[in-house]
């Protein structure tokens, strides 16, 4: 493939905007396959909080990235990033156009700006080190992030408390913040040519299906969700169990919280993740990206993007070629 040709075709935007109907639709259309941007539907056995499309929603388009995990294991931006590049290549050999989905923007930036060669760390310390990390309240981990990678502290914050512990265990274990290694280590592997599509919504339409979809998610079993893993021997303090709803839902089984005021936490802190979503997309998607009111039709929406890929193809010179290597 020319450096020029576009590699993949990337659906982003915040929770409950629409993408994964549109990526599934774009994918049915261009002969695609659909790669996961969300960094919780790794996880096995957490499907309701995740809002993972169900095999039937799939419409028989192969997913990647789904259930690679289980909830007490961790999975960065830099895993993401190698074994995206395997299932895309695997894709581009079938002949097939690779469409990226989901709203973790780390996970996107880590195709499109390679991270560095991580340095070695102590396996045990750095067990030991996240499981330290993971006792702490935000606010401190925000405030020693502000103190060992200033530079980085706002994009670290973010990013949430995963991506805060990262920022702190490398500047603690390596004794260089993140920011330097960035800076002067070079990059892995070579930054891919994405198509990056952004579902946009007005601020009180997704506030609405964000209340609706934390309804949906209640009424289709989230509690019991979260009483089986907890059943299993998962911890609330697992990777995996940190995100919006989880721990809602486990103050409540501990009762700490009523049913409903739990609910009213879930839709409050989806609500606020969405905001924190919105900006990091505005402020750091390339200045190419393409818009796409996620309130218009489906057709209108599909339409939009698939005249967007074929002119991004078409300006390259030629259509993705099978075998392609990213």
């Amino acid at each position: 493939m020319r450096e020029a040709e576009p590699h993949v075709l990337a659906i982003v935007g915040p929770t409950a905007s629409g993408k994964s109907e549109l990526a599934v639709a774009l994918a049915r259309r261009l002969d695609g396959e659909v790669v996961s941007l969300d960094s919780r539907q790794v996880y096995r056995g957490m499907d309701i909080g995740t809002a993972k499309l169900s095999p039937a929603e799939r419409c028989g388009i192969p997913h990647w990235g789904l259930d690679l995990l289980d909830p007490d294991r961790s999975y960065s931006a830099g895993r993401f990033a190698r074994d995206a590049r395997g299932w895309i290549a695997a894709i581009h050999v079938r002949g097939r156009v690779p469409v990226l989905v989901g709203g973790t923007g780390f996970f996107l930036r880590a195709l499109t700006v390679p991270i560095f060669r991580e340095p070695a760390l102590d396996t045990e310390r750095r067990r030991a080190l996240r499981k330290w990390l993971a006792a702490q309240p935000r606010s401190r981990l925000e405030r020693w992030t502000r103190v060992l990678d200033p530079r980085r502290s706002e994009l670290a914050a973010e990013g949430g408390p995963q991506r805060l512990s990262r920022t702190l265990e490398v500047a603690l274990l390596s004794g260089r913040s993140l920011s330097w290694w960035h800076e002067h280590v070079p990059a892995q592997d070579e930054a891919l040519h994405v198509v990056v599509v952004l579902v946009d919504l007005p601020r009180v339409e997704l506030d609405r299906r964000i209340n609706a979809r934390v309804a949906d998610m209640l009424r289709e079993g989230l509690v019991e969700e979260v009483r089986a893993l907890l059943a299993a021997g998962y911890r609330p303090d697992d990777p995996g169990m940190t995100g919006v709803g989880y721990r809602e839902v486990v103050a409540e089984l501990r009762g700490d919280l009523g049913s409903e005021e739990a609910a009213e936490r879930i839709r409050r802190a989806t609500r606020a993740y969405a905001r924190r979503q919105v900006t990091w997309f505005r402020n750091q998607l390339p200045p190419d990206v393409i818009l796409v009111d996620g309130s218009a039709p489906l057709e209108s929406r599909l339409e939009r993007v698939v005249r967007a890929w074929a002119r991004a193809v078409e300006e390259a010179g030629s259509r993705p070629r099978r075998g392609a290597n990213v």
